[in-house]
């Protein structure tokens, strides 16, 4: 018989649906049963694409033994850490606190009644092993520790819930924003930087696209900061953890080299390196990097943008019970698919004439020698029966639930890409993704708590032509016709970056509206008021033992980051000084946490910058037909501290910041927080004054 999880919408939840174990999601059920029956949580953390929480479930979640003890002694509860980061972020804090590791996924934590931890840990195998105990012994153990030892474990969660009450930031003084911790930023990259493979710290390695980002935006005037992220980009491009026949990144390399990835591929990596690659080839026009730049936003499209137009989420790491699977060549089966002079070629720049580098007796394919002119039409042959006999193989399982900020990264990242290439078909995607989130993850009018929405029955209005200042709250998730579950500071932000950007490659004041919207609900719902700063829930959120307020980059940007950096960039756009007070507040907030220890706060140091040093805004204004020569002069090199629109004379409806007037000739105004220079009437002086307020900056 089926478990509690049968109505719900994450792929990874209904991977559990037919388990022995008598799971049920997260609620307020679940949680007054465990106060009605005493009874202690067993809480377990994963996601769909999670090669170890497939593991677990086969050894334990599907064993009926193992499922017998749980369903005696615990209340057994299910989590999608992609659905529910608030309750990820919490528990994993709690894992750091009780174990002094770094946690991970699955996260198996036993909570008391009313949520806290007593005891945390990661995998757990069925049977004794790796230095781990086995699975029904540690639940028959710590369910006795929680009838038994009542005053300890709530001692120890007394602890436990005042350090979760002091990691919130908060500041008693505001502290004087300075730029020491820009450079300290940048040191510290450097000096983890390895020079050989690229990338930062020793296996496993992780892309990093926020230090990457960081580092970007310095090449133009620091080489080490230039070699630091060029390198890291191209070899990572070459390595195993790029899909080499179908684009796109897999989550993070086991090795120093990126030569072996752990196989998944996830939705919020690919967007910000897609926009990395982009930035890369307008400082090196290396062909490589349009060249990956081109395949994954072709994955994207491919594999991963829904027919209603929504991005999915991830794709597994296993198929056919065996990670790697879909990816991983047999030599043998490569040489009998490519003639004689495909097969020299392709062996050689791929690694197929080395010993094999995956499991002992696979080939996971990297680049290993370069490619000759005269190779090139050999190896793109071969690339295409290779991918094309892959595509007959059974495809790794796919994440299909649409998460908006997610979303929002990939928007951005196609937006991005597409103005700096020209692509008119990657900025048509990422429109389709936009106008999907907003006909069916935005509730007009009143709060989304508790609510859902089901798009078969016609879905929320749409917030299309709704008047600047109309409320408007977000859903974090959408399957199946079903949009649910009150979003998140990281979809607000996100998302709100998102439309700066695409604000730049195609202007359009639906999409400046709308990005209004967004930041008065940051405003409203999210800012810490008294401290600074945005909790990563919103106000009428569900009540749990803590409320996050993260500041630190993890495999996402800090939402917090990505907050103070576009409400900078709307308030200078529209001269909006409440939009920039909060930013500033959210800077003073963690300015004591960055400046005494810069790393980790890549994403927050950007907003430092640009708060030190405002970016440029252009507002390019005349006839359409015009405009896009000067766009197209301005996107060909890379200015990451200038905020470019290109506004039509027929365009009405601006707000008066942006109404600049119309005129038969191009005009661009160009200003840096309140100073503005004289309208620019001419192309070439505009690209000059660009250049040399880019070398100030």
């Amino acid at each position: 018989m089926p478990n509690h999880l049968a109505t719900e919408t994450s792929p990874y939840l209904l991977q559990h649906v037919d388990n022995p174990v008598d799971w049920r999601p997260w609620g307020e059920a679940a949680l007054s049963l465990a106060r009605r029956e005493d009874k202690p949580i067993l809480l377990s953390i994963g996601y769909s694409a999670c090669h170890w929480c497939h593991v677990m479930a086969h050894e334990s979640f599907e064993d009926t033994e193992v499922a017998a003890v749980m369903n005696a002694l615990f209340v057994n509860i299910k989590v999608d850490r992609e659905e529910r980061p608030d309750l990820d972020q919490i528990y994993q804090s709690v894992h750091n606190m009780l174990t002094g590791r770094a946690g991970g996924w699955p996260l198996t934590l036993f909570l008391t009644p009313d949520g806290t931890p007593y005891h945390a840990g990661t995998y757990f195998p069925k049977a004794a092993r790796y230095g781990l105990p086995g699975f029904p012994d540690i639940c028959i153990r710590l369910a006795e520790v929680y009838h038994q030892q009542r005053d300890a474990v709530e001692r120890q969660n007394a602890s436990v819930r005042a350090a979760l009450a002091q990691s919130i930031p908060a500041t008693a003084t505001v502290p004087l924003l300075e730029a020491t911790p820009i450079g300290q930023l940048q040191a510290a990259l450097i000096e983890s930087f390895d020079p050989h493979y690229g990338g930062f710290g020793a296996a496993p390695k992780f892309p990093h696209p926020t230090g990457l980002a960081f580092l970007l935006r310095r090449a133009a005037f620091d080489t080490e900061s230039r070699n630091a992220a060029l390198t890291t980009l191209t070899r990572m491009a070459k390595g195993g953890i790029y899909d080499q026949l179908g684009g796109g990144f897999a989550r993070y390399s086991v090795d120093a080299r990126w030569e072996i990835p752990h196989f998944e591929k996830m939705l919020y990596d690919n967007g910000p390196l897609l926009s990395l690659y982009a930035d890369a080839w307008l400082i090196e026009r290396a062909p490589l990097f349009s060249r990956v730049a081109e395949e994954t936003a072709t994955w994207v499209m491919r594999e991963m943008q829904s027919p209603e137009g929504g991005y999915y989420s991830s794709l597994d790491a296993d198929s056919e019970g065996e990670e790697g699977k879909f990816t991983v060549w047999d030599r043998d089966e490569v040489r009998t698919l490519l003639n004689d002079d495909e097969w020299n070629v392709a062996a050689r720049h791929w690694g197929l004439d080395k010993p094999p580098n995956f499991e002992g007796r696979h080939w996971n394919l990297k680049v290993a020698a370069p490619i000759d002119h005269a190779g090139r039409a050999l190896l793109s042959n071969a690339r295409t029966k290779l991918f094309n006999v892959r595509a007959q193989r059974i495809h790794p399982g796919r994440d299909d639930k649409i998460l908006t900020s997610w979303n929002a990264l990939m928007i951005q990242g196609m937006a991005r890409a597409a103005r700096v290439f020209g692509r008119t078909e990657w900025l048509a995607s990422a429109r389709r993704a936009l106008e999907f989130i907003r006909a069916t993850l935005v509730v007009v009018g009143g709060p989304p708590s508790a609510r859902s929405v089901n798009r078969a029955e016609g879905g929320p209005p749409t917030t299309n032509g709704s008047p600047c200042g109309t409320s408007v709250r977000l859903l974090a998730t959408y399957k199946d016709g079903k949009a649910h579950l009150n979003a998140y500071l990281d979809d607000y932000a996100f998302l709100l970056a998102a439309l700066l950007e695409l604000m730049q490659t195609e202007f359009q004041v639906a999409d400046l509206d709308f990005a209004t919207q967004l930041a008065d609900v940051l405003l409203a719902q999210f800012e810490d008021r008294e401290c600074g700063g945005f909790f990563f829930t919103s106000h009428d959120h569900e009540a749990l033992i803590q409320r996050p307020k993260p500041g630190v980059d993890n495999a996402t940007p800090s939402g917090n980051g990505v907050a103070a950096t576009a409400l900078q960039r709307l308030g200078h756009l529209l001269g909006e000084v409440r939009y920039l007070d909060a930013a500033r507040r959210t800077l003073e907030c963690y300015s004591p946490q960055f400046s005494a220890q810069a790393s980790g706060f890549a994403t927050m140091i950007e907003a430092l910058e640009e708060a030190l040093t405002p970016p440029e805004t252009i507002i390019l204004r005349g006839p359409a037909a015009d405009l896009g020569v000067w766009q197209k002069a301005l996107s060909s090199q890379l200015y990451p501290h200038v905020l470019t629109l290109a506004l039509p004379n027929e365009l009405t409806g601006l707000p008066a910041a942006l109404a600049k007037p119309k005129s038969d000739a191009v005009n661009a105004w160009v200003c840096q927080g309140v100073n503005c220079l004289p309208p620019i009437a001419s192309l070439e002086a505009l690209v000059a004054k660009v250049s040399k307020q880019g070398e100030v900056l």
